[in-house]
């Protein structure tokens, strides 16, 4: 059943860019693309399911604001455009600003070393800047990774900001060295807020109401650091199992990274201010949209808490958010005086692609290149070439295992006997869809992993013998093993085909053996040995955070 769409323009509803003046509210988008919206959301606009609030300004106005779906499936509240949402990381951006107005203040630097201010955290050789928190460059492991690691659950636990920093402080190397590589971390923007709140004396919430969102007439925004504390309005938010919605709501007393609480509304009266400042300048957002570079020249697509492209020839900023059964995203397209914010309470939404849709909607002709929606010509690669691509390939970043196998006439990856086929664009490249990530065979025998819209370098794969071990040859992992970057004690056992690691009341992981002491499952393990061959510990990686120490006991 589709809910009637509360459809509000600004002629109807007092809308304040700013704290200085009353905009002149803007016509509404044509009915054409007002109708086209809804469906896009139609899938999200059932009574009975969550859905999104959508956002849609032109030139700083407000053109379009409605709400699809349920705001709380207990109480059969619908989402309106007032309804409140945690956004995830969409707060970053925000982090980023407050960080520049203390330089605008002359009270630190971008270029400061992180540990002028934060002396807890350790020295990995060259400095850590705050730059490089914000840049996603610092090589600093994730905290939800390591925190997850660390407890061996995530959600079930309330988690602080002493807790981020407790374990951010044990951390005894980095992803990798600082400024070669871009890998997101939320790590960098939980210790800007601790920046932001020793040098301005004022915690991160009442320094970024007092400098931003008061001014702004942001008036249902903040940041929410007290897990308890009671949000009128607020959405609840909602993950699909097989039985139905359940409730899936962050547990989080931390912030900077995550944990900004906002509406529809709110994000476009910000994305009218970073467009034409009332609060901070010109040059200060210009700061943020400028893409950071590695010490390789390469630009890595994020500048200042905002990422930064291109989308059909125009330029396009903005940020997307992801935390339990929230998801958020904000695109501004410049150029054409756009901006598009959604909102959602669904963990299945895709803030994100609804987004470049809307925008496809509202643009429509203005936009040069056609969107990306079907592959290449088909081409057939001989069983040949394929042979050479099908085999077990090694990630240098962070050890992932990619499998390939032929399967017939096509390439598939994985073993599943669903797995889907390939799409093969010439006899070494293969991708799994329009615009997806391409997998290219090289001439020196290395596997290629390269997503097309990034500017960022391939990451290399080498290719190895697969190894299945089984029974007693998996005896010799079992046994204790402890990190003293974690603080915590994991106990491998052993089956007839798997590695079980268990540490304090987590969930159980469960591993299989690709090549002789590498491991793979829902994370990466690699055993160590001495020198006289014996496993002496393990290394634990995810995608943001790398070799994770284990000394066996």
């Amino acid at each position: 059943m589709i809910r009637r769409a509360l459809f509000v323009v600004g002629s109807f509803v007092p809308f304040v860019l700013n704290a200085q003046a009353r905009v002149p509210a803007a016509p509404t988008i044509p009915d054409t693309a007002r109708l086209a919206i809804q469906r896009i959301l139609a899938p999200l606009s059932s009574n009975d399911g969550p859905g999104c609030a959508v956002g849609i300004s032109r030139n700083g106005n407000p053109a379009y604001l409605n709400g699809f779906g349920s705001a709380n499936l207990e109480t059969n509240t619908p989402i309106t455009p007032g309804s409140i949402f945690h956004v995830a990381s969409v707060s970053k951006q925000f982090t980023a600003a407050s960080i520049m107005l203390l330089v605008s203040d002359g009270k630190l630097s971008l270029d400061d070393d992180i540990r002028k201010h934060l002396p807890e955290i350790r020295s990995y050789g060259p400095p850590i800047t705050i730059r490089h928190l914000l840049q996603h460059t610092s090589g600093m492991r994730d905290q939800w990774s390591l925190l997850s690691l660390s407890r061996g659950r995530f959600s079930e636990n309330r988690i602080t900001d002493d807790d981020v920093m407790e374990i951010v402080a044990r951390q005894q190397e980095l992803n990798f060295p600082t400024g070669t590589q871009y890998e997101y971390s939320n790590t960098g923007f939980t210790l800007a807020s601790q920046i932001v709140k020793r040098v301005s004396g004022q915690s991160m919430r009442a320094f970024a109401e007092a400098r931003i969102f008061s001014p702004l007439g942001m008036r249902s925004t903040h940041f929410h650091d007290d897990y308890t504390m009671l949000v009128p309005g607020r959405t609840s938010a909602y993950e699909r199992r097989a039985d139905g919605w359940h409730v899936s709501i962050p547990n989080f007393d931390t912030y900077g990274a995550t944990s900004l609480f906002t509406t529809a509304g709110d994000l476009l009266k910000w994305a009218a201010n970073l467009e034409k400042p009332v609060v901070g300048t010109a040059a200060m957002y210009d700061e943020m949209r400028r893409s950071g570079v590695l010490t390789t020249g390469e630009s890595t697509g994020y500048g200042l808490g905002l990422s930064v492209g291109r989308y059909r020839g125009a330029a396009i900023y903005g940020h997307g958010g992801a935390d339990a059964g929230y998801r958020a995203n904000l695109d501004i397209v410049p150029e054409h005086g756009l901006a598009v914010a959604l909102l959602c309470n669904a963990a299945n939404a895709n803030p994100a692609a609804l987004s470049r849709n809307i925008i496809d909607v509202v643009l429509r002709s203005q936009l040069t290149s056609p969107p990306l929606t079907s592959p290449r010509a088909m081409y057939r690669p001989s069983a040949a070439a394929m042979d050479r691509v099908a085999g077990l390939w090694i990630e240098g970043l962070v050890g992932r295992a990619l499998l390939f196998k032929r399967r017939d006439s096509v390439l598939v990856m994985g073993t599943a006997p669903n797995a889907p086929a390939l799409i093969a664009l010439d006899d070494s490249t293969y991708t799994a869809g329009p615009g997806g990530t391409e997998y290219q065979l090289r001439t020196n025998g290395t596997l290629t992993i390269r997503n097309p819209g990034s500017t960022l370098p391939p990451i290399a794969a080498v290719k190895r013998p697969e190894v299945t071990l089984t029974g007693t040859a998996l005896a010799p992992f079992a046994g204790t093993y402890y990190s003293e970057e974690l603080g915590s004690t994991y106990t491998v056992t052993a089956s007839d085909s798997t590695l079980v690691l268990k540490t304090r009341w987590g969930n159980p992981l469960t591993v299989r053996s690709v090549t002789t002491d590498h491991f793979i499952g829902n994370t990466i393990v690699v055993f160590t040995r001495d020198g006289r061959g014996r496993i002496d510990g393990m290394r634990i990686s995810d995608q943001r955070s790398r070799r994770v120490r284990f000394v066996r006991r």
